[in-house]
């Protein structure tokens, strides 16, 4: 399913499961069903499973939300007392769309807590209390870390009395009762390496060749040659240890930032279980560090990595330099929960941790440039995958072994993605026979059931612009490739993207109309002389090939652009 079908589905007022692959698009449409609704004057209730994930993407965690806190049972006594509780009686009976980011890191009892309390306080005797629910995630991406008392019977109970297992969210009786709409995406927006996404969409769907097990086969590197590159590992301890042997052995004086915060304090709590930087971070000169938060003028995301080279004189923050050769001071990060213009909630650090090591779990979400990890151990299902699809690049990942387990993925959750993959397909169809003009119809008639109005909330609309020509007039305006994406609302991926397609087509000249774009210029003939002995070797300029001759020293972003300026430039390929 498209984007577009997707969105045009959303808009009828339908419960929607929206997922797809890594890449699919699922938070570009999210932010796209968000601005459309704002535009009609409805603000729709925002949030997320987890706090990290919930300061993502701009709301609150669900449990916050929907007032339920950690509980996955709610007694009578426990519902008379919420709603008694006039601002949560008032937030929840205002909502008009429900959207849950996330969705794989909820069970079912929990997901079935939060459609009761939704009845119960709206006082409605449909699912969720009458709301539009969108549900929005990869089941294929590990669940929850759950207590072992829970692991061992988790449940939910059902109006009839009847007991249900439900590890996961779409086996429990609250899925069933949404009925959610599935669209699965099916374009890929991220294309880094197509050897590599081929790869992972291979496992996802059970599909595991030779070809592909060369693949991962070819990463193979022995423990010595990977040991500057981060860590994934499956416990905390693991972690914690080797980040901690590693700074010990660093010589100089150590730096402590204590993590600042402010607010309510469960909700102060929830954000520092979640956030990805320690309440006190210690650095010396020379340590590994992760960033930790997508900065907003595309400085770095979270998930870059660099080194500690200094400590600033006048403010004591670190200066940390990349892979891409560049030194900055990272600012004062800050994560936090709002309910509507109202922080509940605020916690503030320096947005970095130590990378020598991370966890599988807490790698969830980030986007490494290279990773060292060993999968040859015994593996819960799913998590060579999460693993495997943390890093960009086919070069870089380094492997100390895998097992056939790493491949595989969860048989419940295998199962269940075929399902979904029909049911969309067969949404997707329906849907498209009801034809434009009843299509239409229904839009209007969700907006206004829910007290919006098509234009309510915006001025009317600028005459289109075509995607490429949009970044062609920002080109023109000189602004870096950091400066357009932030102005596009979108990554720097794509715009590059959007570069390599303006010049295949002849818009843009490389020499004249984006000179100033180039790289520097020893990095240039260090990175031209790599592509060239690919196209050499390769018959065309293959992204992956050279980054392997490169080393981590050099980005992906970095080579894409470098390759455009370079006469014999061919296809786009990875």
């Amino acid at each position: 399913m498209t984007q577009d079908e997707a969105f045009a589905i959303l808009k009828t007022g339908r419960n929607v499961f929206l997922t797809g692959e890594p890449g699919s698009g699922k938070s570009h449409m999210v932010n796209r069903y968000v601005a459309y609704l704002r535009s009609c004057g409805v603000e729709p209730s925002i949030t997320a499973s987890t706090g990290i994930a919930a300061t993502h993407i701009g709301g609150m965690t669900i449990h916050s939300w929907s007032g339920i806190g950690v509980r996955t049972r709610l007694t009578d006594h426990d519902l008379e007392l919420m709603l008694d509780k006039d601002r949560l009686v008032k937030r929840l009976r205002a909502a008009r769309v429900l959207i849950i980011d996330e969705v794989s890191m909820l069970s079912g009892d929990t997901l079935a807590v939060v459609e009761q309390v939704c009845r119960v306080l709206r006082d409605s005797v449909e699912p969720f209390g009458g709301l539009q629910v969108v549900l929005v995630g990869d089941f294929f991406q590990l669940p929850p870390i759950m207590p072992k008392a829970d692991q061992e019977r988790v449940k939910t109970i059902s109006l009839d009395g009847e007991d249900q297992w439900s590890p996961f969210a779409f086996m429990g009786t609250a899925w069933a009762k949404a009925d959610p709409t599935i669209c699965y995406l099916t374009e890929q927006h991220r294309q880094e390496d197509a050897e590599f996404l081929k790869a992972l969409s291979a496992i996802r769907r059970g599909e595991v060749t030779d070809e592909v097990r060369e693949c991962f086969a070819g990463r193979r590197v022995e423990p010595a040659v990977a040991d500057d590159h981060t860590k994934l590992y499956t416990h905390n301890f693991a972690v914690d240890k080797l980040n901690d042997a590693r700074l010990a052995k660093l010589p100089g004086e150590r730096h402590d930032f204590a993590m600042k915060s402010e607010g309510a304090p469960t909700i102060v709590e929830g954000l520092k279980r979640g956030c990805l930087s320690p309440e006190t971070l210690s650095l010396k000169v020379g340590a590994k560090v992760m960033f930790t938060k997508n900065h907003i003028e595309g400085k770095y995301v979270n998930g870059t990595i660099g080194e500690v080279v200094g400590f600033s004189k006048a403010t004591g923050n670190p200066h940390i330099t990349m892979h891409n050769g560049k030194t900055i001071e990272p600012e004062l990060g800050e994560w936090s929960i709002f309910d509507g213009m109202k922080c509940l909630g605020m916690i503030k650090q320096i947005p970095l941790r130590l990378a020598w090591a991370i966890t599988v779990h807490k790698s969830q979400g980030m986007s490494l440039d290279t990773a060292i990890m060993d999968l040859s151990q015994a593996f819960e299902y799913g998590q060579g995958y999460v693993a495997l699809s943390r890093v960009r690049t086919l070069a870089g990942l380094y492997l100390l072994g895998y097992n056939e387990r790493a491949l595989e993925v969860h048989p419940d959750v295998f199962a269940k993605d075929i399902q979904f993959r029909a049911a969309s397909e067969k949404a997707r169809y329906d849907f498209a026979a009801l034809g434009e003009e009843q299509i239409a119809d229904l839009q209007l008639q969700f907006i206004d059931t829910i007290g919006g109005a098509v234009g309510m909330g915006m001025q009317a609309p600028a005459p289109k612009v075509s995607t490429y020509d949009a970044t062609a007039e920002l080109v023109a305006q000189k602004l870096s490739v950091a400066d357009i994406a932030e102005k596009r609302g979108v990554t720097e991926t794509t715009i590059i993207t959007h570069l390599e397609k303006l010049v295949a087509s002849g818009t843009l000249d490389p020499e004249t109309d984006m000179e100033y774009l180039k790289p520097e210029r020893r990095r240039f003939v260090t990175m031209q002389a790599a592509l060239e002995k690919t196209y050499k070797k390769k018959g065309s300029m293959l992204l992956t090939p050279a980054q392997s001759l490169l080393g981590p020293g050099f980005t992906f972003e970095e080579l894409r652009v470098a390759r455009l300026f370079l006469s014999n430039l061919d296809a786009p390929s990875s």
